[in-house]
C-alpha cells in the first residue's frame, strides 16, 4: 500500500479562554490516501472548517501534527506555509473568492501568473481547465455574469490550475441549490480522478457524502463512528 497523502495526529485546536473557551479539535486523527475523495461530514460549528484550515496550514493547532505529501505541516515557517499554499494544497470555498473584474479565464490564470508561467502555456492550462468543467464558451465572462454553480465551477478550476496535490473544499455548495450543488460534487469526483488529485471535501450535508469514497463525522471537534 502506498503511504497516505495526508496523515494528522492528536489534534487540538482551542478558541478562546475560561467560560468562552471553545473546543474547535479534539485529538483528531486520520489518514488520507492518495487520489482519495473524503467528506467530512457535520452540522456548522463541529469544527469542519477548523480541520480543513490547520491540514491545509491556515491556521496552526495548539497540539499534534499534520502532514502532507511528507511535508509537517505543522513545522512549516511562514515561507514554507506559502509555498505549501502554492505548489501542494489547493483551496475551494463556499462564496467562490473569485476577482470581480477578471474574467472567467483570468481567474483561473491567476495563480499560473503567480508562477510566471509563459503565456502560451498558461493559456492552453486555462482552456483546458475551463473544457473540464463545462465553461469553455463562458471564458470571457466576469463573476457578475455567471451563475452560482458556474461560479464554483470557475473557482474548481482555479484551485486545480497550478496541479495540486491535495484539494481541500469547505462547504463547496453552500451557497448553491440541491441540483446545482449534486453537480458541482459530481464534478469534484470526476476531476479527482482525471487529475489524479485527493480532496477532503466539508458538507454539513449527508447526501453528498454518496459521492465520496468515505465520510469522516465530526461532532463538537471530535471525531467519531460513522
Amino acid at each position: 500500500m502506498s503511504a497516505p497523502l495526508v496523515s494528522v495526529r492528536g489534534l487540538r485546536r482551542t478558541y478562546g479562554r475560561g467560560r468562552t473557551r471553545v473546543h474547535a479539535l479534539r485529538d483528531a486523527e486520520f489518514d488520507v490516501a492518495p487520489g482519495e475523495l473524503v467528506a467530512v461530514v457535520g452540522r456548522s460549528g463541529s469544527g469542519k472548517t477548523t480541520l480543513l484550515n490547520v491540514v491545509g496550514g491556515l491556521d496552526r493547532p495548539d497540539d499534534g501534527t499534520v502532514t502532507v505529501a511528507g511535508t509537517e505541516v505543522t513545522g512549516l515557517d511562514d515561507d514554507g506555509l506559502a509555498r505549501l499554499r502554492r505548489d501542494v494544497v489547493a483551496y475551494v470555498f463556499q462564496t467562490f473568492g473569485l476577482i470581480p473584474v477578471l474574467s472567467a479565464a483570468e481567474n483561473v490564470g491567476v495563480p499560473l501568473r503567480l508562477r510566471g508561467l509563459p503565456t502560451a502555456e498558461r493559456e492552453r492550462r486555462v482552456a483546458l481547465l475551463l473544457r473540464l468543467v463545462g465553461l469553455e464558451e463562458h471564458a470571457g465572462q466576469r463573476p457578475a455574469e455567471l451563475s452560482g454553480g458556474q461560479q464554483q465551477r470557475v473557482a474548481i478550476a482555479r484551485a486545480l490550475a497550478g496541479s495540486p496535490r491535495l484539494l481541500l473544499a469547505d462547504e463547496p455548495t453552500g451557497q448553491l441549490d440541491s441540483e446545482t450543488g449534486l453537480a458541482v460534487m459530481a464534478l469534484l469526483r470526476a476531476l479527482v480522478e482525471s487529475e489524479g488529485v485527493t480532496a477532503i471535501v466539508a458538507t454539513h450535508d449527508p447526501v453528498l457524502i454518496a459521492l465520496a469514497d468515505r465520510a469522516l463525522h465530526i461532532e463538537d471537534g471530535r471525531l467519531v463512528g460513522p
